[in-house]
């Protein structure tokens, strides 16, 4: 067995607290919940979710260490998630309200699965986040640590989509309830925008 009893009790909750703390993702399901539905942002969520495998398998693998310690490629890839999300972004302020953003809402749910992925793979920050988190709970007595890690990970990783995915749930339920005043739903779609904005230029700018 890769982990012990009290080693995986320990790291799930860690793993729960980190999860359940303000964060970007957690800003980003919610808005989009509140503003898309709640299929649309457990779609998204568990997006979130499943973009903590590639920062498992990049920690695991060592190339979590090799893009923190190249300055050029820890800043290419922190410009390009900061403008990934900007871009996401202006697109929902765009259509705010618009019978397109109705019909996004209504359809691919595949498609927020792939921009919650990608939104989550290409942040810098979480490979960081990886990096310093997942060894803690290593023990080397146990030996097999990229093994141990890559367990980790997937532990955070489904933790992280049942949390998220219930953060869709609710968010999206009350954005139903707001949207029944049609006036207040360009307005969810704006917050959204902004939210999106707001992260993707502290990730770009950000030191």
């Amino acid at each position: 067995m890769l982990l012990d009893t009290v080693q995986l009790w320990g790291f799930l909750a860690a793993a729960v607290l980190v999860t359940l703390a303000p964060g970007p993702d957690n800003l980003m399901v919610l808005s989009l919940s509140l503003a898309r539905g709640r299929k649309q942002g457990v779609a998204f969520a568990l997006g979130c979710a499943a973009g903590c495998l590639n920062h498992t398998a990049l920690a695991a693998l060592g190339v979590g260490a090799l893009i923190a310690a190249s300055p050029v490629a820890f800043t290419a890839l922190k410009i390009a998630g900061g403008l990934y999300l900007v871009w996401l972004g202006v697109q929902a302020l765009r259509h705010a309200g618009s019978a397109q953003a109705a019909a996004a809402a209504e359809g691919d749910c595949r498609k927020l699965f792939l921009r919650g992925l990608m939104a989550n793979a290409i942040n810098p920050k979480v490979v960081l986040f990886f990096l310093a988190f997942l060894p803690q709970f290593v023990d080397p007595a146990r030996g097999d640590a990229p093994w141990q890690m890559a367990a980790l990970g997937l532990i955070f990783a489904v933790q992280g989509a049942l949390l998220f995915g219930l953060i869709g749930l609710g968010g999206g339920h009350l954005g139903q309830i707001l949207a029944r005043n049609p006036a207040i739903k360009p307005w969810l779609d704006r917050v959204a925008g902004v939210t999106f904005i707001g992260i993707g230029a502290r990730l770009a700018l950000g030191r």
